[in-house]
């Protein structure tokens, strides 16, 4: 089979491989649309997970169920799914702690273009079918399905972790697609006053619509002391973390209030430290939480985040700004995620619909 690699560091291109094959409770999909994602850049070209060579890249995908194993009951071949960029292992006791998303090790839910082959290719391996695939609806498109793969439940995942009480004030820096979700996520939660921290018209847009009371712009200035002018020198309850660099977590901890939360679903590809500020943190006294987490996965979370688009409480058709036809156009899609035009939210590759 055909695939869309990392050939080795900054060096993409399509390799032959064997076809994957299921075990017993596993599936074998072939992609109906895909879509590439930041994390990606950060894995071939700056180098985030270390060395990979020949690993097919990937982990946002729709498809098509062209095989299954013989214990797999609840799909068959020609189903169409929704395939979660997060596939735990069910059976491990990192799952059974409840934190499937580091099954196996620290992130180890995370296999596609992490350890295992991803989802750019002719097909790919779904672990433990049951528990991690779910049903495509009719009524979304796969356009904006592949959307919940990974934007949606992680920027979900963003508010989850900030806990967000009715009537909090938070803070989302950074309003990419996952940023844009987090933003959805925190009103859906009952925000009250929702900040966006970005510069891309089209982003702010779009987080407007989905909830944000004021943008701001790094380029106007230290976004801290944007945010202690707005909010008369206070801070704000929550701070999520949807983008930036290494010196964006000194940011949020300076910027939220004593007994506040700094939510983390930021993929940090640089640095060998996030530097926590001392004085901003109250010397370690401050009752400052800091969270980071991955997403979830499952077959349950993915029913739910169905739930909330089919009942239009987020419209994450809002995310796709381009969409390319056919499985040659990957390269063409990963690298718009590297260049980031103005017009850019995220791309979608179709391969059939």
């Amino acid at each position: 089979m055909k695939g869309f690699a990392m050939i080795g560091p900054g060096k993409v291109g399509w390799v032959e491989k064997d076809a994957p094959k299921a075990g017993p409770y596993d599936a074998i999909v072939s992609p109906l649309a895909v879509s590439p994602c930041t994390s990606d850049i950060h894995t071939v070209f700056e180098g985030a997970l270390g060395e990979r060579s020949n690993m097919i890249l990937g982990h946002e995908a729709v498809g098509k169920v062209v095989e299954i194993g013989n214990m797999v009951k609840d799909f068959k071949p020609g189903d169409r799914v929704i395939v979660p960029c997060t596939t735990p292992d069910w059976g491990t006791l990192e799952s059974q702690s409840g934190y499937p998303q580091h099954s196996g090790g620290m992130l180890a839910g995370w296999k596609y273009s992490n350890f295992k082959d991803g989802v750019f290719a002719d097909y790919f391996h779904v672990n433990e079918a049951d528990a991690n695939l779910e049903i495509l609806p009719d009524e979304i498109p796969v356009e904006s399905a592949v959307m919940i793969t990974d934007m949606m439940t992680t920027g979900f995942h963003g508010a989850e972790l900030a806990e967000i009480e009715l009537g909090q004030s938070v803070v989302v820096i950074g309003i990419g697609p996952v940023g844009l979700m987090a933003v959805a996520g925190a009103r859906l939660r009952g925000a009250g006053r929702l900040i966006g921290v970005g510069t891309r018209p089209v982003c702010v847009e779009v987080a407007r619509s989905y909830g944000a009371t004021d943008i701001i712009s790094y380029k106007e200035g230290d976004i801290v002391e944007q945010i202690m002018s707005l909010t008369h020198g206070k801070g704000v309850d929550r701070v999520i973390i949807a983008g930036g660099n290494v010196d964006t977590l000194a940011q949020a901890i300076t910027m939220v209030k004593p007994g506040g939360v700094v939510s983390n679903v930021n993929y940090h590809g640089k640095g060998d430290f996030l530097p926590v500020p001392r004085e901003a943190w109250g010397c370690g006294m401050a009752h400052k939480t800091i969270r980071g987490g991955l997403c979830p996965g499952g077959r349950l979370r993915v029913q739910r985040l169905i739930d909330l688009v089919r009942y239009g409480r987020v419209d994450i058709s809002k995310l796709v700004t381009h969409v390319y036809s056919g499985f040659e156009n990957i390269e063409k899609a990963l690298l718009l995620m590297k260049d980031k035009p103005k017009d850019l939210i995220k791309p979608v590759v179709v391969i059939e619909k």
